[in-house]
């Protein structure tokens, strides 16, 4: 009755609005003030039940954690039901809060940060439904974990972080192992050169070790995160400062350096070969473009550092090769690279010439016969050899139409 009775007296003040002709625009800022101040209530009721259903799923991720004999699948079923209604709550707060917020200028530069986010993601829904399923989660468990920090609550913090690394690490995986899943593809349903999975690739790596690394370095998460520590270090020295191009190839490089041990499965060895030879073809196209003599030998620097890192942290682990030749071929260099580091211990200097010395030929065999014009880099690395002893320059002479050429060939020591 009551509520029939309330629409009764709203559409008799309709009728009386238009009767009189009241002003619409003051009807709509009645409306606006209204909805301002009924959106905190809804603030708060979602509060209360994100925080009801939180406590639920680090209750149900305990017991399903626990070393003690449970009844695994039981606790996996109500650990799985806990975090979807969790996630539920989460989307909802999301919808009913901060979206109207934002639509009545209300919100917050965080608040609108996190709308912008959650288009981001959604876009996503239609054409990279796999992507998107796995993005939501992790955008949704991000905003009540920044929502926690805030709270200042040590205890909460403390119990969460357990389940959120755990969980956390799950959907970087999935992530990685999607895009690993598009660049083995072979169909023509994604660009060939894949330029822009790598990016992402790249993209999701540093966002793990720069979030999930970083938090279980903090709080002492395991030991496996003890021994990341170094790495992590390696990848801290490039977030100051802003970066050249030199300087991303090299960060990603320890990306891809730390990925090898800590995503294994979800960027398998045939992917990370991939993306290390996108960096290559980076680096070497970088040499070719630079100008500047000492800014070029800092490149090409860099460049001899990726092809170590290439062949003794990835090709030395590689199993399964194209053809048998292939792998005669490698295993020629790495017996070469062992005899040479034997003179890391008595001749540092000679050590660091010899194995420059067989990088550089190394590379010259991979990229002569490819489709790229890597001729400024070949006559760039033919220049190093002969300054090293390991080419030889030689004068030739001929006479054409009655004209004397000097012509200069070089020729492998």
């Amino acid at each position: 009755m009551k509520k029939l009775r309330f629409e009764g007296m709203i559409n008799m003040e309709e009728r009386s609005l238009k009767i009189v002709g009241t002003d619409r625009n003051f009807f709509s800022k009645i409306t606006s003030t209204l909805t301002k101040i009924l959106i905190p209530t809804k603030i708060g009721i979602n509060g209360m039940l994100i925080s009801i259903k939180r406590n639920s799923i680090i209750k149900a991720f305990e017991n399903f954690t626990k070393d003690e004999n449970y009844d695994d699948e039981e606790l996996e079923k109500k650990y799985n039901s806990a975090y979807e209604a969790y996630l539920d709550a989460l989307d909802k707060y999301v919808m009913d809060s901060i979206y109207k917020k934002v639509r009545n200028g209300t919100a917050t530069d965080f608040e609108k940060d996190a709308m912008a986010r959650y288009y981001e993601v959604t876009s996503l829904k239609e054409n990279e439904y796999i992507e998107y399923k796995y993005r939501k989660q992790k955008y949704l468990l991000e905003l009540d974990y920044e929502g926690i920090k805030v709270s200042g609550k040590e205890k909460l913090i403390e119990k969460y972080n357990k389940f959120y690394i755990s969980k956390m690490d799950s959907l970087y995986k999935s992530i990685l192992k999607n895009y690993s899943i598009k660049v083995a593809d072979t169909t023509n349903k994604y660009d060939s050169t894949k330029e822009w999975i790598y990016t992402k690739i790249f993209h999701t790596l540093e966002d793990y070790i720069e979030n999930i690394l970083s938090l279980k370095i903090d709080t002492n998460y395991d030991e496996s995160s003890k021994k990341m520590e170094k790495e992590y270090e390696k990848y801290e020295a490039f977030t100051v400062g802003k970066l050249d191009t030199k300087d991303n190839i090299e960060k990603n490089m320890v990306l891809l350096g730390i990925s090898r041990k800590l995503f294994t499965h979800s960027l398998p060895l045939i992917v990370a070969e991939q993306c290390y030879e996108k960096l290559l073809k980076d680096a070497r196209t970088l040499v070719q473009d630079t100008k500047i003599a000492a800014k070029r030998e800092k490149v090409y620097g860099m460049l001899i550092n990726l092809i170590e890192d290439y062949n003794v942290k990835l090709l030395s682990t590689k199993v399964y090769w194209e053809t048998p030749s292939k792998r005669e071929e490698y295993k020629a260099f790495w017996n070469k690279y062992k005899e040479i580091s034997k003179l890391k211990e008595t001749d540092f200097i000679e050590y660091v010439k010899q194995k420059e010395i067989l990088f550089i030929k190394n590379d010259m065999k991979k990229i002569q016969d490819t489709k790229i014009d890597y001729s400024k880099i070949l006559k760039y690395y033919k220049r190093k050899l002969v300054d090293y002893g390991a080419m030889k320059e030689i004068k030739n002479s001929c006479r054409t139409y009655g004209k004397f050429i000097g012509v200069k060939v070089k020729e492998v020591a």
